[in-house]
């Protein structure tokens, strides 16, 4: 190891889905050890796995998993899908590869109150990824087009199924199949870095009206308490008196609310009185999909920090951001509103699922084992 290397370390318990672990570098090397299993042989499980930029199987996939097989005995040089990935989020979004109808590969969207979506192979997603679903118009007037293009968090019910937040058991909505569609259409791609801009553009997937405004977004909102927000809201989906212009008591002056209660990922509350405003209508037909979604965002005055908030004010303690990046530096510039964007790229790698062996306990990331690992990057390679 030379001059400017690095090497980090660390571990957690492994949630049987992927885990992504963020450093101050992209490393050329990465080693993981299942320490539950290297002290029980007994579980006839991966003991330790490695990935090297030099050694690429075309997949970045690990280069040699050692396991114990049912004996036990201790095999090598075993090469596992879905294994270790390294990334590099930029300023925009990046996307996985895309699951779509191919004749065998093929998926389906139900009329449900939370949609669910049932794929023919292993979708390979965990609770909290963020799909896009592209081309839903199963025919020329049926389909589910109306969801085309709007990031949504799932929530993984099975290898096969998961559910989206959005209500498609509404009339303006077909169940979508592409293994019957006469088109061969549909398609979805995973989101790989959605939080790269905090809190992100929030699509909006139902609101509930009253003394205060409860929001609730089709992927994690990433809201804090005191953050300022404005709604827009097209004319079709029917709360119009939520959006910040126009603003018919005081013209000219926008319409601003603030968080004041965050439910979960998914839901938070508005300081606005919606009393008697119009429903909100997401039962959209199908010819005007992908259009005109409905959208909260923020509109803190500053990106970049300002004077702390003093107390006694409803933005005090200031809000921080619950992922990587915090927004509550002090400035020259203030008194300001926390809760505008901020950039939240990032580095690392990305351990998977490892889903090939057919052992499953030989899985790299099993539910509840304590994994250990090693990240390097060498500032010099000997050719």
């Amino acid at each position: 190891m030379a001059e400017y290397s690095r090497i980090a370390k660390g571990n957690f318990t492994a949630t049987s889905g992927s885990k992504t672990v963020v450093l101050p570098f992209v490393p050329d090397y990465v080693e993981v050890f299942n320490y539950t299993n290297f002290k029980t042989p007994a579980n006839h499980g991966v003991v330790r796995a490695y990935w090297d930029n030099r050694l690429l199987d075309g997949n970045n996939n690990p280069t040699m998993i050692e396991l114990f097989n049912a004996t036990p005995v201790l095999t090598t040089d075993v090469i596992e899908t879905s294994g270790i990935t390294p990334f590099q989020g930029a300023l925009s979004l990046q996307y996985g590869p895309i699951y779509q109808h191919t004749g065998t590969t093929d998926f389906s969207i139900s009329k449900a109150a939370s949609a669910v979506v049932t794929t023919t192979t292993n979708h390979l997603l965990n609770t909290g990824d963020v799909v896009i679903f592209s081309n839903l118009a199963q025919t020329s007037t049926t389909g589910m087009n109306q969801i085309a293009g709007i990031p949504f968090m799932v929530t993984t019910l099975s290898p096969t199924t998961f559910s989206i937040n959005w209500n498609t058991n509404q009339t303006n909505y077909t169940a979508f199949n592409t293994a019957t569609s006469t088109n061969n259409v549909g398609s979805y791609k995973k989101v790989l870095y959605p939080d790269l801009y905090l809190p992100n553009d929030n699509f909006i997937s139902a609101l509930t009206l009253g003394a205060t405004t409860t929001v609730s977004t089709t992927a994690q909102h990433q809201m804090q308490v005191g953050q300022e927000v404005a709604f827009r809201i097209p004319a079709a989906w029917g709360t119009i008196q939520l959006n910040s212009l126009p603003n018919l008591i005081i013209p000219g002056s926008p319409i601003y609310g603030y968080v004041v209660s965050v439910t979960d990922v998914q839901n938070y509350v508005v300081n606005i009185n919606s009393t008697g405003y119009t429903a909100f209508n997401s039962n959209q037909p199908f010819a005007s999909s992908g259009r005109t979604f409905s959208q909260v965002v923020a509109v803190g005055d500053v990106n970049s920090g300002g004077e702390l908030i003093s107390n006694g004010s409803q933005l005090y303690p200031p809000p921080k951001f619950s992922v990587v990046t915090y927004n509550d530096n002090n400035t020259i510039n203030g008194p300001a509103i926390k809760g505008s964007f901020v950039t939240n790229t990032r580095q690392g790698f990305v351990i998977g699922p490892g889903a090939a062996n057919t052992d499953t306990a030989a899985q790299i990331m099993v539910s509840t084992n304590v994994i250990y690992w090693r990240a390097f990057l060498s500032d010099y390679a000997n050719p």
